[in-house]
Formats: C-alpha cells, structure tokens, sequence
C-alpha cells in the first residue's frame, strides 16, 4: 500500500501520464490538435501533408513522459523500485522546473508558437516540477 506521505508523487506520475495521453491524442487528432495545442503551424502543415516526422517527435515525448509517471510511481511505492531512481527523479523534478522557467529563453530558441502556448506550458511545467519536487522531499529516505 502506499504510503501517505508519498501522495505529491501519485499526484506527479497522474500528472505526467495525462501529458502523455494529451501528446497522443494530438497525434490522433492530427493537425487541428497541434495547432490547437501550440505545436506551431510547422508540425502543423507537416502533419497535414502526411509526415511521419510529429507523429514521431509526439510520441517520443510521450514515451518519455510515460517513463517518467513509472518513475514517480515507483517512488510512491506503487510500482517496483527502478534503476538509479533518487538521481533520475531528482531530474525529472529538474528539468520541470527549469522548462516552466525558461520562458523566455524557450520563446526565442523556438518561435512561431503562441505566446498563449508558452505562459501555459511554462506554468504547468513549473507547476508539475514543483510538485514532483515535494514528492520527493516527502518521499526521500525510502528512495
């Protein structure tokens, strides 16, 4: 059973698991999703004219992200311990927190999406790190 102190990281690995399946209905939803979701009119127009190419950058993200959810799982003792896991949700929490920072850094490096898109993504990239980050504080000496 899990522990109650290890809540943040169920609540984490829920989190992370829904961007997962939103990454795959865009990829099923087709171009009206990726533009709708901020994936800006390049992955857009691509998946429009049949690319394989955001299908395929969506659904590594997706695996990613699915990882991801299995490593807080397995943090809230839900799933079994994983390799290296302090050091891997150590930055899981890291990288998080410093994409929902990045805001602006993010807006240069990679224009032509909303600005909509990046206050939303940065606030809920931030919001997800900060509570992988009390997961872990909670969770700490039993990883």
């Amino acid at each position: 059973m899990t522990q109650p102190s290890f809540h943040f990281l169920l609540i984490a690995a829920a989190l992370s698991a829904t961007a997962a399946a939103v990454h795959v209905a865009c990829i099923i939803g087709g171009p009206n999703w990726y533009r709708a979701l901020g994936a800006g009119e390049p992955m857009a127009q691509m998946a429009a004219s049949g690319s394989s190419y955001p299908a395929m950058v969506t659904a590594a993200i997706s695996a990613v992200l699915l990882v991801w959810a299995a490593y807080a799982l397995a943090g809230a003792g839900v799933l079994p311990r994983l390799p290296w896991m302090r050091a891997i949700l150590c930055a899981i929490t890291a990288v998080y927190v410093l994409r929902g920072l990045a805001l602006v850094p993010m807006m240069i490096m990679m224009p032509g999406r909303s600005t909509a898109f990046w206050y939303w993504s940065s606030a809920i990239c931030l919001g997800v790190g900060i509570v992988h980050g009390l997961g872990l504080r909670q969770a700490w000496t039993s990883l």
